[in-house]
């Protein structure tokens, strides 16, 4: 049976949040609100992984337990993160390639979409054991010199507290998907984070803080886009400097 219509009330009521304070958490309406909680509507997909990562709640259980049964404690900044372990419980690092950013925003919370990804283990002191890892294919060019196309291996970040102004982070968002930029928190000031991109042709803007679906810190990146020889080699430059010396002699000796 789906409860999710009494379960919004439930958990809204629970955090003395007013239909418009939830509506604006979600980025919807105050009327849609009212219309699920009344069972005159149904929430998209994305709003119910919004809710589930709101309320600290599985989709499952968000929608087919009756929480009211239940004492369920209201909590705050909690995200919810789906993972991979293989047979002696060893947690898989997970890789989220360009083609699926978009199925990756709809089932991030969801275990068995997510262990459906491509996952593998890598033995390098680099990745601690007890920390969770991804790997993000990026597409653009807004953090050259870190190519289109390169895979950026992550640590999750738990809550927005975490964040290290100015690193780079993978920042996930229900309305812009997969984010690869410098960030900065500015959550205590006005409620969003600044995103800087290292190419310089691309200005930072904002994010609201309430659209961040999931962090990771980049510690890494992969790419088989192998640079170009540089064409100011060190032989050529030699040569100019040999040749700029012979000229300043000439216009002394002149």
């Amino acid at each position: 049976m789906i409860h999710l219509q009494e379960n919004i009330r439930l958990l809204r009521k629970q955090r003395e949040w007013t239909q418009g304070q939830l509506a604006e958490k979600l980025g919807i309406k105050r009327s849609l609100i009212g219309a699920y909680e009344e069972g005159r509507a149904v929430p998209k997909l994305l709003v119910i992984q919004q809710l589930s990562l709101l309320f600290g709640l599985s989709i499952d259980r968000l929608l087919t337990v009756n929480l009211s049964n239940e004492k369920v404690i209201p909590g705050t900044d909690v995200r919810v993160l789906s993972t991979v372990v293989d047979t002696q419980n060893e947690e898989r690092i997970c890789i989220v390639p360009v083609k699926a950013s978009a199925g990756y925003l709809n089932g991030l919370t969801d275990p068995e979409y997510v262990a459906e990804l491509p996952h593998f283990a890598l033995p390098v002191r680099e990745l601690s054991q007890g920390n969770s890892y991804r790997v993000f294919q990026i597409k653009g060019d807004s953090m050259l010199p870190v190519p289109s196309g390169a895979y950026i291996f992550c640590s999750y970040v738990e809550s927005l507290d975490g964040i290290r102004d100015g690193k780079p982070y993978i920042v996930l968002t229900a309305d812009e998907g997969v984010l690869y930029k410098r960030v900065f928190n500015r959550n205590e000031e006005d409620g969003t984070l600044l995103m800087k991109s290292d190419n310089e042709a691309y200005e930072p803007y904002s994010v609201a803080a309430d659209q961040v679906l999931e962090v990771w810190q980049s510690i890494g990146f992969l790419t088989f886009d192998l640079p170009e020889p540089s064409t100011m080699d060190m032989n050529k430059i030699s040569s100019m400097l040999f040749k700029m010396q012979e000229e300043i002699k000439n216009l002394k000796e002149q």
